[in-house]
């Protein structure tokens, strides 16, 4: 390169980094425009719907509620209940006997059977992480930790750490105008002798089946009798369940825990892409043919 091409490219070079900082210098000056305005905090309106603020009456764990005087509850479920299935492991489901069901239940056994007949799974919402939902979730296969104080059962579930509450002080069911429906319902109990009635309504219904895909509707409604037997041993509960959408009359069914005072429940999370690593989900099922067929081909 003769010395005048050299000079001339460092020329440009320097001339273009000179630029450059000029540019960049230039950008720094430049006024950014106002930062963002800080959000407010929140209003006292704002913090009691966010909070859930009850306007009738205190919460199930408010010092004032806990403190008023009741009757001595006849019995105490806390601790860790399994569901008895030492008769049948088929003693999770709620049925048979059935109800009498209209269409829709009937087309659900209909196609349940078909889909058991090919070895396929029917509706298995469960496997793609929707809640259980009651009643199911009192019966999966997972212990159940309980606890009850004088205003307010807590049951916790081993699967996927659901959560279902039992309210005792006396509150009535929300307004359905306002309710939010939940797989596990609303839940409200009161003590006839030394036996405790659940009442359970507002139930969402979507995904949400009762053994192998019955469906439930908006006014599916669950009375639960609860009786403590075998000196605090095995919790029994008859349930009533009602639902004019989708069958006649009642649905009754009773199931059994035992008391399991040497378990806990673990921590545990629906993870939809450790799926197919579950051969009891239809997407793992899915992959175990299909590892099977990749291995006959080897």
């Amino acid at each position: 390169m003769s010395r005048s091409m050299w000079r001339s490219t460092v020329c440009g070079l320097a001339a273009a980094t000179v630029a450059c900082i000029a540019t960049l210098a230039s950008a720094q000056e430049r006024p950014a425009g106002p930062p963002p305005a800080a959000r407010p905090g929140l209003n006292p309106q704002q913090i009691s719907e966010l909070g859930h603020e009850h306007k009738t009456h205190y919460g199930a764990l408010a010092p004032q509620n806990l403190a008023k005087k009741r009757p001595k509850a006849p019995w105490d479920l806390t601790s860790t209940w399994f569901v008895d299935l030492r008769r049948a492991f088929g003693d999770f489901r709620f049925g048979p006997p059935y109800p009498e069901f209209l269409e829709a239940g009937q087309q659900a056994m209909k196609e349940a059977a078909e889909a058991q007949k090919k070895g396929e799974r029917y509706r298995d919402s469960i496997g793609q992480c929707y809640p259980a939902g009651m009643p199911m979730i009192m019966t999966r296969v997972w212990p159940i930790s309980m606890v009850q104080l004088p205003t307010v059962i807590y049951m916790m579930f081993g699967f996927t750490n659901s959560l279902r509450i039992i309210y005792l002080d006396g509150r009535q069911h929300t307004d359905p105008d306002i309710v939010v429906p939940t797989y596990n319902g609303e839940s409200i109990g009161r003590w006839e002798g030394d036996t405790l009635v659940v009442h359970t309504k507002y139930f969402e219904p979507n995904e949400h089946w009762i053994d192998s895909g019955l469906p439930i509707s908006d006014q599916f409604e669950i009375v639960e009798r609860m009786k403590m037997k075998e000196d605090g041993k095995i919790l029994e509960i008859e349930y009533i369940m009602t639902d004019p959408k989708n069958w006649k009359g009642e649905w009754r069914s009773t199931k059994r825990w035992l008391r399991m005072d040497y378990s806990d429940i673990p921590e545990v999370e629906c993870l939809p892409n450790l799926n197919k690593n579950l051969p009891s989900t239809a997407e793992g099922s899915a992959e175990v043919d299909r590892r099977a067929k990749e291995g006959e081909k080897k």
